[in-house]
């Protein structure tokens, strides 16, 4: 699914990155840190219909920019001593140990332990942890979906957990095929739970209609809450330099 061309248009002081494709339907996404506007829509629109779809979106592109800009970003890690690190949304400070002995990251009262081989380097001590960030974060995601799945009247799914800039999650109906963003392992366990049931409601309902929000509504009722306090909490230092 190649990109035709990609254009640029104007709502005002806004600029609307616009990428034609090989596509059905046209997609709006405003995207971190400062809130770029990209637009995806299929090869055989017009620039000038792609402008007025944009525009009824002023409001909520606004309303998404201001959210971006405004929401903490966590200081670049160097994976030293006492450094903090946040697991299911508790502050844990690093201890590093430096031992000839196999690599581990383990939680210890208040701290999070890093044991790794003397004289690693930053990459490696990030690799170790982020590993375990994926175990953790993989192993309480598929608990979730195994108890969310029967209620919500779906297939268990395909999950992988990955890096993700943009989203805290995604699925593939068509696929059964779900994506939760490592960063979630940071995150209170609720954060993941709305998650995961967003995502399952999505093997339901692929688009975010009304009937979308009813069915959230009917099996998470709190949804919205989570929702909130998740994009309140801090986000992962990204170099967001494309």
């Amino acid at each position: 699914m190649g990109v035709q061309a990609v254009k640029q248009i104007h709502l005002g002081d806004i600029s609307v990155d616009v990428a034609l494709k090989s596509i059905k339907n046209i997609h709006l996404s405003v995207y971190p840190p400062n809130g770029r506007v990209r637009v995806a829509a299929p090869l055989r629109m017009d620039l000038e219909t792609i402008r007025v779809f944009a525009l009824s979106k002023l409001g909520w592109i606004k309303q998404q920019q201001k959210k971006l800009r405004a929401q903490a970003r966590q200081a670049q890690m160097e994976y030293l001593e006492r450094e903090s690190h946040y697991v299911w949304g508790k502050r844990y400070l690093l201890k590093v140990i430096e031992q000839d002995a196999q690599p581990c990251v383990a939680i210890k009262g208040a701290r999070l332990l890093l044991q790794v081989r003397p004289g690693s380097e930053e990459t490696k001590r990030q690799s170790l942890l982020s590993d375990w960030y994926r175990r953790q974060l993989r192993e309480e995601a598929q608990v979730l979906i195994e108890k969310w799945a029967p209620r919500i009247g779906v297939e268990l799914p395909w999950l992988t957990v990955r890096q993700m800039k943009t989203k805290w999650g995604s699925c593939t109906p068509a696929t059964r095929h779900i994506l939760i963003n490592l960063e979630l392992a940071k995150k209170p366990q609720e954060c993941l739970e709305y998650i995961v049931v967003h995502e399952l409601v999505h093997l339901l309902e692929p688009s975010h209609s009304n009937r979308f929000i009813a069915l959230m509504t009917q099996f998470m009722p709190k949804w919205r809450f989570y929702r909130e306090e998740l994009n309140r909490l801090p986000v992962r230092h990204e170099d967001w330099s494309y």
